[in-house]
């Protein structure tokens, strides 16, 4: 996945920048990168690797040379960034978040209707945020140039460009993924994480509508390109990957959570256990809703030791992640051994993880051990945010586990195993908790888990879920 921050101020904004791009290192620890301007010096960059080491010791150094009034940074899970870029449109720095699926496409039509060479690589595919960079050099304007990469990019892509005279920010066109702005006197910021900038005194301004165009100085901020009425903003970012004290449209977080696990709860009432319990972090408030509604006691019996690991999907090798996702959990006796546990997961995805924790609940003395998943089978990889390392959608369990089921029948369909009504999604999930050695297994409707978010369906990306765009 990853992160973005920019801020724009009166006065130096270099440890603005620095916290408040460091808020986002829960959406990827491959690399980060802050970009700073003055009228003076111009641009000055740093890049660092963040794969062995926390955002924060990296740039210490670098803040402490550093100088400018504005400046954008991000926490990047693929191609380094952000990038200084020099074109007839003048000097600016670039960073994006997003996908793009038709990446092959888009360099054959920048190379046909200019003569321009990519220098920035990443495992040997086209750095994504400079193709974007070429398609806004296209145009005569970067507002121009970052419409006509809107409009050609398949996927999504958010991004934040800085000029010498202001910071342009830019949502995806179906806003896939959130852009706030913040406000303090004599300085604005913008950011995909709301909670970021709180710390640092600024105070909610508004969220950048799908497709919106904004520019920001200190003294204002502007709209060049007027937000598109539709909106498919990623569901998953309330279940799993965003952070629990940030809110997108409107809606925060940890009480979608806490409504979700509520939801959960009462769907389930056969099952008898001594405790309900999260598998942490982004598990936990599920559990604590689905604790409250229920009357079931919540506790916590592992806990997660997370000071050289925030995240166990960070190392980039899966059997390092799986390795570090175990030595992370520190078992307490008193609160497994001889006892039926239900753990709520926020989404099984490769059932990996899920499978050895089980595993390690049973090897510390569980009696049972029943899991519930706080969102549907997972059916269809995403097409729009590189939120999962998965390369085939054959990762996924329930995708191998119906390949186990249909056997050489190539022409199956997906939609009955998406509905929980029919024998094939039933067989499907009885097969998964089978395979992974779960006492019992439940996943939360889809219904359900909108109604935890509580904005209107038409404006939620459901596609990992139903497959429909």
């Amino acid at each position: 996945m990853g992160g973005i921050f920019g801020v724009v101020s009166k006065q130096d904004c270099v440890m603005d920048l620095f916290f408040g791009t460091d808020y986002h290192s829960h959406l990827g620890t491959r690399r980060g990168g802050l970009t700073v301007y003055n009228s003076v010096d111009g641009f000055n960059r740093s890049i660092h690797n963040i794969e062995n080491s926390p955002f924060r010791t990296k740039f210490e150094r670098d803040i402490g040379e550093m100088q400018g009034n504005m400046g954008i940074g991000c926490i990047s899970d693929t191609e380094p960034q952000p990038l200084l870029i020099r074109s007839h449109l003048g000097n600016y720095a670039i960073t994006t978040v997003g996908r793009i699926n038709n990446m092959n496409e888009l360099v054959k039509r920048v190379f046909e209707k200019s003569n321009v060479h990519f220098l920035e690589m990443s495992g040997g595919e086209v750095n994504a945020t400079e193709l974007v960079a070429a398609l806004i050099n296209q145009k005569d304007s970067i507002t121009e140039g970052i419409r006509y990469a809107q409009e050609l990019i398949d996927g999504s892509m958010t991004l934040l460009v800085l000029t010498a005279q202001g910071l342009y920010a830019a949502r995806d066109r179906m806003g896939r993924t959130p852009l706030v702005i913040g406000h303090k006197e004599g300085a604005y910021c913008v950011a995909f994480e709301s909670f970021s900038y709180l710390n640092l005194s600024y105070q909610d301004e508004r969220e950048i509508g799908p497709g919106e165009i904004v520019f920001l100085t200190p003294d204002g901020c502007e709209t060049l390109s007027k937000p598109h009425q539709q909106m498919k903003i990623c569901t998953f970012l309330w279940t799993y990957y965003g952070y629990t004290s940030s809110s997108y449209e409107g809606v925060n977080v940890e009480m979608m959570r806490y409504n979700c696990g509520k939801l959960l709860a009462r769907r389930d009432k056969d099952v008898k256990v001594d405790y309900v319990a999260g598998i942490p972090d982004s598990g936990t408030a599920h559990a604590i809703g689905y604790a409250n509604e229920s009357g079931v006691p919540f506790a916590r019996p592992f806990i997660k030791y997370t000071p050289t690991w925030p995240r166990s999907f960070m190392p980039p090798n899966q059997r390092m992640r799986n390795l570090i996702a175990h030595m992370k959990l520190i078992p307490i006796d008193a609160l497994i051994r001889d006892k039926k546990l239900l753990f709520i997961d926020d989404s099984i995805v490769r059932g990996t993880q899920t499978r050895e924790t089980v595993e390690f609940l049973y090897s510390s003395g569980a009696k049972e051990v029943h899991i519930r998943s706080a969102c549907p089978p997972i059916m269809f990889g995403c097409k729009y945010l590189n939120f999962s390392r998965s390369t085939s959608e054959y990762d996924l369990i329930t995708r191998q586990v119906i390949r186990e089921m249909e056997g050489d029948n190539e022409e199956y369909s997906l939609e009955k195993y998406c509905c929980r009504d029919t024998p094939e999604h039933q067989e499907m999930v009885r097969r998964i908790a089978l395979k992974q050695n779960f006492t019992t297994l439940k996943y939360h409707e889809l219904e359900d888990v909108i109604a935890s978010v509580g904005i209107e369906p038409c404006k939620l990306c459901t596609y990992c879920w139903n497959g429909k765009e």
